[in-house]
């Protein structure tokens, strides 16, 4: 009945035109279309097509960030109206997101957020220059499923390490799942300091993100 609605909020998001995906949320709310169907059924097939553009290498790093802007600038069109009803989007988990102490790498992070919040997580995004007993003690208040620490600087990197040890020390890994990310992080990386994820990219970190949720 609405499909070309939602046909035209796809690509909204597939051309990143942030105005038209904010319009068009409002044209679906004056129409009486569930907003978590606007959402579903809408803009999130866009958000999928341009993830798997981005994987394929056919569309890049600043496709990729304006359709996350597009995503993010439609759902806060719909977000009054699903408090309004009390429909939240089912949350596929809770993530703890920060750039380490000393370091102040911002866009990779942003991105992955921006990424997971379009995918149903529920994402706290505390900035850069995070100490590690900060990050661990959000994680804790919000009884987060994933912490996920990025860096990009090798010097930096150690912490993630930390973020690892101290969470076991409180007692809240196996539960908290924690994924790193940045430049210099390899697999074998993740492998020695016990970390349970990485992705080389925000595509990738949503695909891990799913699967540590339901290990």
């Amino acid at each position: 009945m609405h499909e070309e609605l939602f046909k035209a909020m796809a690509q909204s998001i597939i051309d990143g035109d942030d105005e038209q995906a904010g319009e068009l949320a409002r044209k679906a709310l004056e129409m009486g279309i569930d907003p978590l169907d606007a959402i579903d059924r809408g803009f999130v097939p866009g958000v999928d097509f341009v993830g798997d553009q981005f994987s394929c290498g056919d569309a890049f790093l600043p496709e990729l960030v304006m359709a996350g802007e597009a995503m993010k600038t439609a759902v806060s069109a719909l977000e009054p109206e699903m408090s309004r009803r009390g429909s939240q989007r089912e949350v596929q988990g809770v993530v703890v997101l920060a750039t380490i102490q000393g370091d102040i790498h911002d866009i990779g992070k942003t991105l992955v957020g921006t990424m997971l919040s379009s995918s149903g997580f529920k994402v706290h995004d505390m900035g850069v220059d995070v100490p590690v007993a900060n990050l661990v003690a959000k994680a804790r208040e919000v009884d987060a499923d994933i912490v996920a620490v990025s860096s990009l600087l090798t010097t930096t990197m150690v912490r993630q390490r930390d973020v690892v040890k101290l969470l076991d020390e409180m007692g809240l890994r196996p539960k908290m799942k924690v994924m790193v990310g940045g430049a210099p992080v390899t697999r074998e990386w993740v492998a020695e300091i016990g970390a349970d994820g990485y992705s080389e990219d925000a595509i990738g970190a949503v695909t891990v993100a799913k699967e540590l949720v339901k290990a």
